[in-house]
């Protein structure tokens, strides 16, 4: 006897909803079929013609018990009654007698069809002949259709439309109605870290779990059945963490032991050990796509990261489980070996730069180099403190030299230290150690500048004034040596003071700024010399009363708001200029408002000089900042991000300045105040000059009839515990940074230009070798009315008339025939010393840098540094060729020297 088919419930409803409406009111109905569900669902409700017919299935296996199952349906529901009996069986219908038959429908067994049921139910006109022979996609398709029903298709249902709506129906990978399924291994190993769908595959029959494995393996390639044989091992979530672990294992010098344990890892879910490696490779391309999505940013690259670390942390804990760890510490992909990497690096901290460099060379190349960034930067950071302390000691020549090579130098010094106090986000106690051993290297070197500074200081203090400010630029001159250039020609600069600004916070903050937003520039200086941020030395003592006063006032006074609001207005007022003062409290906005309307109102006047003081960071110094972290951003310093807003929206080049700087508190936790006689301040007092101090008199001491005592040492202070502290005669206290601003759609104002990101920072923080030489004095630091010519500086691009790749191109015929097209070009000597800035800084610079190499060589300035390089590529991009491109959003310039070559010069790149 053939075997029969197996009949569920949603078979046998839709052969009631197809024989019912014509069946004359009988109510028996023989299936030539065995009942499928067991003992459930025996009795359900079937729609027929809008009326609900309660349905009971009974399973026999004799004609007698076919005949006795009729009879008590009848008894139970009357002769008159609406109820249906449904008789399975292995009863051949030859054996039924055709009184029994004469009460069926159709007096007959009804076969029953499942592939025209599956037809059906898709509303299909025919059904891919390959289904026909499967009867467990079949079984499968009537078993699980959805409550609403399958999606209606029409035509032909094709096997892959019904294997991905049966996949999305069992497992929830996809959506049923979709017309479509992008399936490959991203998806499916997404899927496999949800805890439902995994869990719902491996509730599957075997033939069907079974059925889906060998369609997916096509479809998504050779990783299905390994991972989809974990999910049906109930391990679905460790599918993707084995795959990484697997990539490891199998490219480790040791690969057949770690191959070993992976097999025990794995368990019955490993077909084969030919299956591991196309299973670690999808792993691996998954993760690595991840990667990319991660490191691109945003909230879709901060869910990528959180995937990717679960993922490979995860993988890790196996290693762990299957002691594997020792053998895959050089991998590329595990947070282990990206760890192993960084403690290699914490060893090479104590010894000279070049295994430092190297071991941040191996941190680097690692996968996860970018997702743990704060890691990977506090670790250049170290490196570039190795690079500091291997330098040349720094020269302390004159009190200007200093504060500037502070501001360009050594401010970074200190603000890598900050980096480095932070700690590790590991929490790994051997880096914290080298972290730690590092900074009391850096510190203590720190100091001896800081006391050759104080010592200088002492003697320039005793003489120094507006008159006679011996090559500084004084904190009282700010304004009239920066500011007003800035305001000549209906300028108006929005000047703002953020109180307590030390070097390293200015630098910072620079840095922060969207260079598609806005411009940094400095004061203009002959052709061949290096352009650079000017730095002011503040009042003494280094508090605010005296240093912030001076600085509103445009002379050496001392006062609080009402005395800075009045010098203020009066420094315009002579120089036939209205201008107004801010304070705290004053440019605020209540609720509702970004910022006051009073200030916007100024902002937006024609010529009105504006004025804004912050205190953000001063204020910090008392009890430190919630977060904990040394670095500031735009964004820590309130209001400050509306603020440069509010002035871009005007039109409005941006002054940023201190008055003062300060020094962190970075002494024991239980370390008291140093005991002193004639204490004045955190960091000065009055009497003779101990260890660590300095004893300072002159015309810029403000305080104490003109002689006090001030700190220079870091960690000397007198007073209670604080976060930070000023008053003192440290660098990083005295050093007033200034640094100026245009808006990048802007042009740059006359005396002024562009100063390129790649200028404001020393070599030792870039990797760089090679010292680079600082003036002996700030051009525009001199007293009023007084001249002096300031020596050379060698310049940092190449030199015009060496036969340079630039000149070549500029002297070639298909550049002098495109030069024809392209209305006011700069001259030959700018496109030449923008290309030879270009090949030697290796095909990439900031457009501000390429500006700055144009003016270096003509001494004609720039003033808008993103039309320059948009000049450029009109005059470079022959036909479409991209020899010049502007990438990332306008941020950086890229050539491509081949092509430039080829295009102009008829060579190759040798």
């Amino acid at each position: 006897m053939p075997t029969r088919p197996a009949a569920g419930r949603r078979a046998i409803e839709v052969l009631l909803e197809a024989e019912l409406p014509r069946a004359e009111g009988r109510r028996l109905v023989l299936v030539d079929a065995v009942w499928a569900d067991g003992n459930e669902e025996r009795d359900f409700t079937v729609q027929i013609d809008g009326t609900a017919r309660r349905v009971h299935v009974t399973d026999q296996d004799s004609p007698l018990g076919i005949t006795e199952a009729w009879q008590r349906h009848l008894a139970d529901t009357g002769p008159d009654g609406e109820g249906v009996l449904v008789v399975t069986g292995k009863v051949p219908a030859d054996q039924l007698g055709w009184d029994l038959r004469g009460h069926a429908v159709r007096r007959r067994p009804l076969a029953v069809d499942r592939a025209g049921i599956v037809t059906q139910l898709f509303g299909a006109e025919n059904l891919d002949t390959r289904m026909v022979r499967e009867e467990w996609l079949l079984d499968a398709l009537l078993d699980a259709e959805p409550s609403g029903g399958w999606p209606r298709v029409g035509g032909v249902l094709t096997r892959d439309r019904a294997l991905r709506a049966l996949l999305a129906a069992r497992t929830g990978l996809g959506d049923t109605g979709a017309d479509s399924l992008d399936l490959d291994a991203d998806t499916l190993f997404d899927w496999s870290r949800g805890p439902a769908g995994p869990r719902r595959f491996a509730e599957l029959a075997e033939p069907e779990r079974a059925g889906l494995t060998e369609w997916l393996a096509q479809v998504t390639g050779p990783a299905a059945p390994t991972l989809l044989a974990l999910a049906a091992d109930g391990r679905g979530a460790d599918a993707l963490p084995l795959g990484a672990l697997a990539a490891a294992a199998l490219g480790c010098p040791a690969a057949a032991d770690a191959g070993f344990a992976l097999g025990t890892l794995f368990g019955s879910a490993l077909g084969s050990l030919d299956a591991l490696t196309p299973f670690a490779a999808a792993a691996t391309g998954v993760l690595t796509r991840w990667i990319a999505q991660a490191e691109a940013g945003g909230p879709a690259g901060a869910d990528a990261r959180a995937r990717v670390v679960a993922v490979l942390e995860r993988a890790d804990q196996l290693a762990g489980t299957a002691r594997l760890t020792p053998l895959l510490t050089e991998d590329r992909l595990l947070p282990s070996g990206y760890r192993t990497r960084l403690r290699a690096l914490a060893a090479t901290l104590d010894g000279r730069p070049g295994a430092a460099q190297n071991a941040l060379r191996r941190l680097a190349d690692h996968q996860l180099a970018t997702l743990y960034g704060e890691s990977t930067e506090r670790a250049r950071t170290a490196v570039r403190l190795v690079r500091w302390l291997d330098a040349p000691e720094p020269a302390v020549s004159s009190v200007g030299q200093a504060v500037r090579e502070h501001l360009r130098s050594t401010g970074r010094v200190d603000l890598a230290t900050g980096i480095l106090a932070e700690g590790d986000a590991s929490r790994d106690g051997v880096l914290g150690e080298a972290y730690h051993r590092l900074i009391s290297r850096v510190r203590e070197r720190r100091r001896q500048l800081d006391e050759q500074f104080a010592q200088i200081l002492a003697t320039w203090t005793e003489a120094a004034s507006q008159q006679a400010p011996n090559g500084a630029l004084l904190i009282e001159d700010v304004l009239a040596e920066v500011a007003a250039p800035l305001a000549r020609d209906g300028g108006r600069p929005l000047v703002l003071v953020l109180d307590g600004m030390s070097a390293d916070v200015a630098v910072n903050l620079a840095a922060g700024l969207d260079p598609r937003a806005w411009t940094e520039i400095c004061p203009a200086r002959d052709a061949g010399r290096r352009p650079g941020r000017p730095a002011a030395v503040a009042m003494l003592p280094t508090v605010t009363r005296v240093s912030r006063a001076s600085l509103l006032c445009g002379t050496a006074s001392d006062g609080g708001q009402d005395v800075e609001r009045a010098g203020f207005t009066a420094f315009w007022k002579k120089r036939r200029r209205s201008a107004v003062l801010f304070h705290k409290g004053g440019y605020e906005g209540t609720a509702g408002h970004r910022l006051a309307p009073a200030l916007l109102e100024e902002l937006a006047h024609e010529e009105r000089i504006v004025g804004v003081v912050v205190n953000t960071i001063d204020d910090a110094l008392a009890d430190g900042r919630e977060n904990g972290r040394a670095r500031w951003r735009t964004a820590d310093v309130a209001k400050l991000t509306d603020l440069l807003d509010a002035a871009r929206g005007s039109g409005r080049p941006v002054l940023l300045v201190s008055d003062h700087g300060h020094v962190l508190d970075r002494g024991p936790r239980d370390a008291g105040p140093t005991p002193a006689d004639g204490v004045q301040g955190a960091r000065w007092r009055t009497g003779d000059a101990g260890p660590g101090e300095v004893h300072l008199a002159g015309p810029r001491v403000r305080a104490a009839d003109g002689r006090i005592t001030a700190a220079w040492r870091d960690d000397l202070r007198y007073t209670a515990r604080q976060a930070g502290y000023h008053g003192g005669a440290s660098l990083a206290e005295v050093t007033v940074p200034v640094l100026a601003f245009v808006p990048s759609d802007s042009p740059i104002p006359t005396g002024w230009t562009a100063l390129p990101a790649e200028d404001t920072v020393p070599d030792w923080w870039r990797g760089g070798t090679e010292p680079v030489a600082e003036s002996a004095s700030e051009p525009r630091a001199q007293g009023r009315g007084r001249k002096q010519t300031a020596p050379q500086e060698e310049s940092l691009f190449p030199q015009p008339g060496q036969g340079t790749l630039g000149e070549e191109t500029v002297r070639s015929a298909a550049y002098r025939s495109q030069r024809e097209f392209v209305r006011l070009p700069p001259s030959d000597t700018a496109v030449a010393a923008a290309l030879d800035a270009l090949v030697a800084a290796g095909g990439k610079l900031s457009p501000a840098a390429v500006a700055a190499a144009a003016q270096t060589a003509t001494g004609k300035s720039q003033r808008n540094p993103e039309r320059f390089v948009t000049v450029l590529e009109r005059l470079l991009n022959i036909d479409g060729y991209p020899v010049l491109q502007l990438l990332e959003s306008g941020r950086t310039v890229h050539l491509d020297r081949e092509l430039l070559r080829q295009q102009f010069t008829g060579g190759t790149t040798s």
